[in-house]
């Protein structure tokens, strides 16, 4: 079964002087424009392509890589909006529509917006909608506590942050699990911090307090010795670079390295940390 709007790993079954046909099973054979062809490729071989349609609306190949694929959210920016809805540059040659219909709010051109990709049952067509909510479900079904996910800053609330997690749901970041301000459109690491008595998901940028915090301080120490034994991350390092480095704030890598310290796992000097 070929999936459109997603990569597939595809057959050679036809070779021509503008290119090479695939074998699109039920979409019959596909053509990969020669410009995309991989150099030493025989009849027979396989290529990885995206396939998705072209400025005809027919059915083609490229292996040039999108930013975003179907089923996954991004933050793109518009370069066109005409009568029929706005469009988004997503790395290929056709601009991604979105429709009308399938914006929160009018798009303006040159901003950029957090949208959802997705086949449009009625046309068959790959299109986008910043309507996160239609899309993206808002009660868990399988997250839990503890999880490491993928956060996708889509908007706020009197609470905090709203964030897509993992391409599938919307959850609340709140305001005091964010410890530095987040801009819209901003990916990052988090955690599910809570699953509400209704379903609804609470994250966070770090484990919670209390929770993991062995991981973080084998964390501290498998980076030391990576770096032969001390560091340059002493208490008085960056919040970004902490956060970077270990996603965690400040406030808890100081407790994390006072652990170790009286452990006497570590020293701390003025200008680095060691390992004893």
């Amino acid at each position: 079964m070929i999936d459109i709007g997603k990569f597939n790993r595809l057959p050679i079954v036809k070779i021509v002087d503008f290119g090479v046909y695939l074998d699109g099973d039920h979409l019959g054979n596909i053509l990969l424009p020669k410009r995309y062809v991989p150099d030493g490729l025989e009849l027979g071989d396989f290529v990885d392509a995206f396939i998705y349609f072209d400025s005809d609306d027919l059915i083609i190949a490229t292996t040039e890589k999108p930013y975003v694929t179907v089923g996954q959210c991004a933050y793109l920016k518009v370069t066109d909006v005409n009568d029929i809805g706005a469009f988004l540059d997503w790395g290929l040659s056709k601009d991604l529509l979105v429709p009308y219909g399938e914006q929160h709010k009018p798009f303006e051109l040159g901003k950029s917006y957090v949208v959802t990709v997705y086949i449009d049952e009625h046309t068959d067509r790959i299109v986008a909608s910043s309507k996160l909510s239609y899309h993206l479900m808002e009660q868990s079904t399988y997250f839990k506590l503890k999880q490491e996910v993928e956060l996708l800053i889509c908007g706020k609330s009197e609470l905090g942050y709203k964030a897509v997690i993992n391409n599938t749901h919307i959850g609340l970041l709140f305001r005091d699990d964010a410890f530095k301000p987040l801009r819209y459109g901003k990916k990052l690491p988090g955690y599910i911090k809570e699953i509400r008595a209704d379903r609804k998901i609470g994250v966070s940028m770090q484990l919670p307090s209390g929770m993991g915090k062995d991981d973080l301080t084998n964390k501290i120490i498998a980076h030391l010795k990576a770096l032969g034994g001390s560091s340059p991350f002493t208490d008085k390092a960056a919040p970004d670079d902490i956060y970077n480095t270990f996603s965690v704030s400040k406030k808890n890598y100081k407790k994390a390295l006072g652990a170790l310290y009286k452990q006497k796992v570590i020293n701390i000097e003025k200008d680095k940390i060691s390992l004893i």
